[in-house]
This record gives structure tokens, C-alpha cells and sequence, in this order.
């Protein structure tokens, strides 16, 4: 206004009833439709075909904690049509961050993915194999989960309800 690029009588009209609009990370219902909206709209200003995202790739989309908001999203799924490729894919996200809404901060997918098997442990109280162990929890085999935990440093101690 003071620029005199808005006009003084406009923004008090507009200022009557402030309109919030809560941050995309606390709307994640909201990714799989605005998602949808920006691949069609893409696809239809590059002339590609695709017909839909994957459940796996929307996951990462749902995972992600979107510091840019929605133009974030518009942007990576510009880029996603862009590249092309047989089917829409998020590599950003495959290298990048998810976010850990306890902490409010995102966290590395190591650390995330640290941080779901000690749920898993804590939930299963230790127990890695079997019909109610961690592996089944995590849709892993048990040796495909003790091999992880190995690289992510997790052992187990005698009192597995400690575990986390």
C-alpha cells in the first residue's frame, strides 16, 4: 500500500475476515488430489501421458514435510513430467527428507527408517521374526531386517522392552 501497488480501500475490505490457510505438512489429505490437479495440468502443458502416480510414489509425496508448501508440490511434479520416463516418479525424495512429525524437523531416511524399526522392536517387545515379530511389521523377511539393523547399529539388549 505504501508503494501504492495495492489500493488503501481494497486491502480493508479484504482485511474484514483474515482467511488462514494451514501449511501443506498439516493437510496431507489434501497431496493426493493437489497432486493429481498439477500432473494433469502438466501433462496437458507438455503434451505427456501419464494416468496416474503410484501408491509408493504418493507415499513419499505424503512422507515429505514441504517447506515450499504447494508450490513445492507443483514444482516436483513439473519436474516428475518433465523428465518423463515410463511411469511418474519422485527421485528427490528417494535420496531426500521426510519429515518426523514428533520432532517437527525432517529427518534423514536413514534416521527414518532408524527410527521405524525401533518402533517396530519396541511394538513387537524385541522380537525380529515370527508371525508377530518386527520383520512382518516392516514387510521385510528376518534376515533382510537383522541385516538393517546391522547397518543402522540397532542390537538387541537382554531386556528387549528397552529397546528404544
Amino acid at each position: 500500500m505504501a508503494k501504492g501497488r495495492f489500493r488503501d480501500d481494497l486491502y480493508y475490505r479484504l482485511n474484514v475476515f483474515p482467511i488462514t490457510v494451514p501449511p501443506l505438512r498439516e493437510r496431507r489429505q489434501d497431496i493426493p488430489l493437489l497432486a493429481m490437479h498439477f500432473l494433469k495440468q502438466f501433462c496437458a502443458q507438455y503434451n505427456k501421458r501419464y494416468s496416474g502416480i503410484t501408491e509408493t510414489e504418493m507415499e513419499k509425496l505424503k512422507a515429505y514435510w514441504w517447506p515450499g508448501n504447494i508450490r513445492e508440490l507443483a514444482n516436483m511434479v513439473e519436474r516428475a513430467v518433465i523428465l518423463g520416463g515410463p511411469r511418474i516418479r519422485f527421485v528427490e525424495l528417494d535420496a531426500g527428507r521426510v519429515a518426523d512429525p514428533a520432532a517437527g524437523e525432517p529427518l534423514t531416511l536413514r534416521d527414518a527408517e532408524r527410527l521405524q524399526v525401533l518402533k517396530a522392536l519396541k511394538r513387537t517387545n524385541g522380537l525380529v521374526g515370527g508371525k508377530d515379530g518386527a520383520a512382518v511389521l516392516l514387510g521385510l523377511k528376518r534376515t533382510t531386517l537383522i541385516n538393517r539393523m546391522k547397518k543402522l547399529g540397532i542390537k538387541l539388549e537382554r531386556n528387549p522392552a528397552e529397546v528404544v
